[in-house]
């Protein structure tokens, strides 16, 4: 009798978990091992560049890797799904059903098996449960939510380039505002202004960069905290040579349709808004 493969099931296809996958693969193959990987999406692009991809410098379809494609080259099968819980007792994993854009289910609840099981499902942006966040602000946490981003900065856009064309002494500006001074807000406000040149190939010929106002909002003393002083400096000097609007010492305690309310009651108004303020992991619904 064949014996049972040792089956190795790893959940969530991000940097940690494909990487996984792909030296196990090459490693061990098919021949005693079934190594699984899980994920929600059909596709991985990297999240560090989710900034490029909202600021539309980076084509994602270029980047992306494809699971199906990846999983048959190194040696790993690829499970579309979202994991619902976990029965450590029986060693098995709980997948949600797949339901599709209509909301109707294309495949039932699943159940797979595992000897050995790791969990690399990522974290989530944490909106430290601030009013009004989840509905106002945009998250960076996601392909699709980068491509909202850049869908509704082009609509914002062309808004403005429309009342440019319409009246010359317009004022008109596209404010966007970014809470958060780490990496993602850090790079997501410097890189909309070097895209910003390129928004004439989408017809807005008489749009420049100097319609934007980003706002960058920091709740501590200074942006980039883990990094040394002198380089949190240097880039806020780079940020306001770009025209960003650095705000440190700013906690932001609502976010309403008209913009953000900070500590002292001040408004800071934005068509856009960005929440960039820190992660959590990612919950699973039916627990551990």
């Amino acid at each position: 009798m064949q014996s049972q493969k040792t089956q190795i099931v790893i959940v969530g296809g991000g940097a940690a978990g494909l990487e996984l996958a792909t030296r196990l693969g090459a490693r061990y193959g098919r021949r005693d091992h079934d190594i699984i990987l899980v994920d929600e999406n059909r596709t991985h692009i990297w999240k560090p560049l989710l900034h490029e991809v909202a600021a539309g410098s980076l084509d994602a379809n270029l980047d992306e890797v494809g699971y199906r494609g990846h999983c048959h080259k190194w040696g790993y099968r690829y499970f579309k799904g979202t994991l619902a819980g976990i029965d450590r007792t029986a060693q098995r994993i709980h997948l949600a059903p797949i339901l599709d854009d209509r909301g109707q289910e294309v495949v039932g609840e699943q159940e797979l098996r595992y000897d050995y099981l790791v969990l690399a499902y990522g974290s989530v942006t944490n909106d430290f449960e601030t009013p009004g966040v989840r509905e106002n602000c945009m998250f960076l946490d996601r392909r699709a939510d980068a491509d909202r981003f850049r869908d509704r900065l082009l609509d914002q856009c062309l808004r403005v380039s429309r009342a440019m064309s319409a009246d010359e002494t317009s004022d008109a500006r596209v404010k966007v505002s970014i809470v958060g001074g780490g990496a993602t807000g850090v790079e997501l406000a410097a890189e909309l202004f070097n895209a910003a040149d390129a928004l004439s190939h989408y017809g807005l010929e008489v749009f420049d960069r100097g319609r934007l106002k980003v706002t960058l909002i920091e709740a501590g003393p200074r942006i980039l905290p883990a990094l040394p002083e002198r380089l949190a400096e240097s880039a806020r000097d780079e940020l306001q040579n770009l025209g960003v609007r650095v705000r440190t010492a700013t906690p932001i305690v609502e976010s309403t349709d008209s913009g953000m309310i900070t500590g002292e009651g001040e408004l800071i108004e934005a068509d856009l808004q960005v929440w960039a303020a820190g992660v959590k992991a990612k919950p699973i619904s039916g627990g551990l």
